[in-house]
């Protein structure tokens, strides 16, 4: 296959990481391409994968020669192999005993697998009786229960019926990917064009990407100045069952239905309501804890995604300190009318230069930037964007597949702004938001405040495959590379690590769970030498020490802090626990105490985070149902009195 043999090209030549195809490599491909196929072990058994051994030594081999055969044979032997399809029917068509005291445990990527069709069966028995206890406390009757169960079950033996060789040749060559990285993959014409509308933002729907796991739709990311993002409703995490069209449809059940499936019932036309039945990340792995959440179709408009700015006044012993806050949702320019030579052109740099005019002409003392989940954008714009704050230097360097470093440069000796700053970042803040805030950090230039950042320091690359076979009249489908890496101007890598803040706010996503060093095969940090360049020291080590213990002091006594606090405890605790009862008394009473604690986490999110991150103006109400941003608000105005005095 002339694709086959191209993308595998491109992905051991022109990868940011030389690759070299071998028999090691070969064992890692299949590992990955049985994960991708079975994550939760539950249609694969241990004879299967032993038989299979002969093959794995392979794999290589079969990328270099464009041979297909074994991952063919592989996908479409998973369901009739399991022996699970005839053991889901029956099971799914009788009554459970719920007074046996046993548990069914939803997280098996580490389990061992099936050593047997019987022990396979039992595993089956169990992820059945469970759906099937989560219906019954939903109040649902046998009879409903028993058709839910039975749609579900065929649903994902269609799933199964409807890949296509399109989708194993995407499946086998994104093995090879991951292995390699995880923003590397090969996309199949179709998923190619859907990437195309996500990139375009031009198709309607509620501005969140997707992906599934273990049968559910998962939300994977929520994109800023979305409808989604603006109801507060749904967030990272959250699993989506069941979805519904208008305000009268009836809610459609997608266990186990493909996501590209799912995703049609979820766009539509812009003003048209969307009902989805949530099981919300909080409630851990108890799926009879569910809520209807109801959203209104839209385009991702683009002055959502502008920077905006307000003043907000800040009492502190007496005194009231005017606190300048820029929220920047992403970096972003206006290329038609920069090549036109428009001069106040749409962008983040000319945007945030009027913004701090404006602020500046109402009198502010200090200067907050709200990066948080900003994702990043064009990487001139980061460059541009810390030129308003340092006099000239180097920003940012570059460090290509072919070794060479590039070193991006504010050239303008023009300080738009040198009053005391801020930076608020969290777990969300990726890419060129970590360019401009390691680069104000470095600079010794302002205060970076919040979470540790995502740590994706690196750049790609997307390669339309038509482009190397013109005469195909079919299309290819397309290649996303990682062809470069990013470096602070000390050195030091922003992959993996990201940018840790002088001042470290409490997280809810860890590291481990959120975030490149998530990522098992993802490009390591490093370091390269320091650039020449000469930190402004605006802000000393000794002034962070101070604001850190008055930090310390706010999270003993500030009560939005604690609750802060006990919120992200209970999340972790409910994250962490992924095993639930199967016996009814005792998973009633695992219900009731889920019911409660997302109810009480929602009631929380209703009084704390509104606004977080903030799009529009940060009012002084707002601040105050954001504690984050309240925060800083605060250590501004105390860094402030300590330039004062």
């Amino acid at each position: 296959m002339k694709v086959g043999l191209l993308v595998t090209q491109i992905f051991s030549q022109y990868h940011y990481k030389k690759t070299k195809l071998d028999d090691s490599l070969s064992a890692k491909i299949m590992e990955q391409y049985l994960k991708n196929l079975d994550y939760n072990k539950m249609y694969f058994w241990l004879r299967i994968l032993k038989n299979s051994t002969g093959t794995v030594s392979s794999f290589d081999d079969n990328l270099k020669d464009g041979e297909y055969a074994v991952p063919t044979e592989f996908s479409t032997c998973t369901a009739p192999a399991s022996g699970t399809r005839c053991s889901r029917e029956a099971i799914a068509g009788k009554r459970f005993d719920y007074t046996v005291d046993e548990y069914y445990d939803s997280e098996r990527e580490k389990a061992p697998w099936a050593k047997s069709t019987a022990e396979l069966n039992e595993l089956w028995r169990k992820y059945v009786k469970n759906q099937a206890l989560s219906l019954k406390l939903a109040g649902k009757p046998w009879t409903e229960t028993a058709k839910t169960l039975g749609d579900r079950y065929q649903n994902i033996d269609k799933s199964i019926a409807k890949s296509t060789s399109e989708d194993v040749f995407q499946a086998y060559m994104n093995s090879f990917a991951e292995n390699i990285d995880p923003h590397t993959n090969y996309l199949s014409p179709a998923s190619s064009a859907n990437f195309k509308i996500e990139m375009s933002r031009t198709l309607e729907g509620i501005g969140a990407t997707l992906k599934s796991e273990n049968e559910l739709t998962t939300v994977a990311d929520i994109v800023v100045g979305g409808p989604a993002f603006k109801s507060k409703l749904i967030k990272k995490g959250d699993k989506i069952s069941a979805v519904a069209q208008g305000d009268d449809g009836k809610l459609v059940d997608v266990v186990g239905w493909r996501i590209d499936e799912v995703v049609k019932l979820i766009r539509g036309p812009k003003g048209t309501v969307v009902r989805l039945q949530i099981i919300p990340l909080e409630a851990g792995a108890e799926a009879a804890v569910t809520r209807e959440i109801r959203i209104v179709r839209d385009k991702i408009k683009l002055e959502d995604l502008l920077a905006k700015g307000s003043v907000v006044p800040v009492t502190q012993n007496g005194k009231t300190q005017r606190v300048g806050v820029i929220t920047i949702p992403s970096f972003y320019a206006n290329f038609e009318d920069r090549q036109k030579g428009e001069k106040e052109y749409t962008s983040t740099t000319n945007d945030v230069r009027r913004i701090i005019g404006d602020l500046t002409r109402q009198g502010i003392d200090g200067l907050v930037l709200d990066l948080r989940s900003n994702g990043g954008g064009l990487l001139t714009e980061a460059v541009d964007l810390t030129g308003l704050f340092i006099n000239e230097g180097p920003v940012v360097q570059v460090r290509n597949s072919n070794g060479s470093i590039e070193v991006l440069k504010d050239t303008d000796q023009k300080l738009v702004y040198a009053g005391p700053l801020a930076v608020m970042i969290n777990r969300f803040s990726a890419s060129a938001s970590e360019i401009f805030a390691g680069a104000i950090q470095d600079y010794k230039r302002g205060i970076v405040i919040g979470e540790q950042t995502y740590g994706k320091g690196t750049v790609q690359s997307q390669v339309d495959l038509n482009r190397f076979l013109p005469g195909q009249a079919d299309k290819l489908g397309q290649v996303n590379l990682t062809i470069a890496k990013f470096y602070r101007v000390t050195g030091s890598s922003t992959q993996h690590k990201g940018v840790t803040p002088d001042i470290q706010l409490p997280s809810m996503f860890s590291a481990a769970e959120f975030g490149e060093s998530s990522q098992p095969n993802a490009l390591p940090w490093d370091q390269i030498k320091s650039t020449s360049f000469k930190p402004l020291g605006t802000v000393m080590p000794d002034a962070i020490a101070k604001l850190d213990k008055r930090y310390q002091q706010d999270l003993k006594t500030d009560s939005d802090l604690q609750d802060v606090v006990k919120e992200i405890a209970a999340v972790q605790k409910s994250r962490n626990n992924t095993r639930v009862s199967l016996h009814e008394s005792k998973r009633k009473k695992e219900r009731e105490e889920a019911v409660q604690k997302v109810a009480s986490l929602s009631e929380e999110a209703e009084t704390l985070e509104e606004g977080t991150p903030p799009v529009g103006q940060p009012t002084k109400e707002k601040v105050k149902k954001d504690p984050y941003l309240k925060e800083t608000t605060r250590l501004m105005a105390e860094y402030l009195s300590m330039n004062t005095k």
